[in-house]
């Protein structure tokens, strides 16, 4: 990601934080389960408005070190492992992708555009694929 995407992840994000977390987490959830049904048992152990706190909660702190993107991509890929105990594998990085960049593209309406689409494509992609190679790591 170069400075700019960099700039245009943080400040868009910054406008999605100022949503309420459990309206966040309830369209990237209700989304989800739309597209990948299969996931939803992995989520029965946590309340929904406590898991979107998570995933908000996640996100900031990932958003807020992306210029320093070295430093949390061990902490991602931790993140990747203990995912693993849930049932999490590959194939659902995709689907979670999808939902997230949905659930952007609907709390930002008229601040999404093709170069914001991109640089969060970019963003997840990179640390999607950062968390998918430490999962294969440990089946390795």
């Amino acid at each position: 990601m170069n400075t700019y995407q960099i700039k245009l992840v943080k400040d868009t994000f910054a406008l999605v934080a100022k949503i309420p977390a459990e309206t966040v987490g309830e369209l990237f959830y209700n989304r989800l389960f739309e597209i990948a049904p299969e996931v939803s048992p992995m989520f029965s152990k946590t309340s929904m408005p406590e898991q979107s706190r998570k995933l908000i909660s996640m996100l900031s702190y990932v958003v807020g070190k992306l210029d320093k993107l070295e430093s949390i991509i061990d902490e991602v890929a931790k993140l990747a492992q203990r995912h693993i105990k849930y049932g999490v594998e590959p194939k659902h990085y995709e689907p979670v992708g999808a939902a997230l960049l949905w659930t952007l593209e609907k709390g930002l309406g008229t601040n999404w555009n093709e170069e914001v689409k991109e640089a969060w494509t970019l963003c997840y992609v990179t640390l999607s694929g950062a968390m998918i190679a430490a999962c294969e790591e440990v089946e390795a």
